[in-house]
């Protein structure tokens, strides 16, 4: 029988397994037909071509806002992106819902602790090494979900996507701290 103290560090490693368990990625979780971070079922769309695209919608990205601060979309649309970030900091261009943003600024965060994301740019050589031996990363921390692109300052990226038929989707940077200054639009279908 465990004495007091042994069963006080088996309720921590416990409690310790079910968090790291609760940051798996989602994109892990997400069911059939969906991209990027998957959750709750719900389709957001998927990868587009650039050349099945209907049209190019610029945005600017400046220290914690978009310019525009909101897209209309046609469902099932698929729209080039150009995203160029005037700003003096990293940015990032998410396609997602609401609990998508939620569930990545926690990988976001985790990223920026481990020196892979800076404020200003990315490490690549941090972003490409083995995670697995980190607490709580596993190997496959990466940036590459196709809904996602990091702009860093004085540069420019493209993302194409096609949209799901309907949904409340936002487009947001998931940098710690910026969603929660605003750096969040949405996406609205027309009809």
């Amino acid at each position: 029988m465990p004495s007091f103290n042994q069963s006080i560090r088996i309720s921590r490693v416990t409690f310790l397994v079910a968090l790291i368990g609760l940051t798996i990625p989602t994109a892990v979780l997400a069911g059939p037909g969906e991209s990027g971070h998957g959750h709750g079922g719900q389709a957001i769309g998927e990868p587009g071509k650039a050349t099945k695209s209907t049209r190019v919608v610029q945005v600017k990205l400046v220290d914690n806002a978009y310019e525009p601060e909101s897209i209309q979309v046609k469902p099932g649309e698929t729209v080039k992106f150009v995203l160029r970030n005037e700003g003096e900091l990293l940015h990032e261009f998410n396609i997602g819902t609401a609990e998508m943003h939620a569930a990545h600024q926690k990988e976001m965060a985790m990223m920026m602790e481990h020196g892979m994301l800076s404020p200003t740019g990315v490490n690549d050589k941090a972003m490409n090494m083995d995670h697995s031996t980190m607490p709580g990363m596993g190997n496959s921390m990466k940036h590459d979900d196709p809904n996602s692109a990091l702009v860093p300052p004085g540069q420019t990226k493209e993302l194409t996507w096609k949209f799901a038929q309907s949904g409340k989707i936002e487009f947001a940077c998931n940098i710690p701290g910026h969603y929660e200054s605003g750096m969040v639009g949405n996406v609205k279908f027309q009809r």
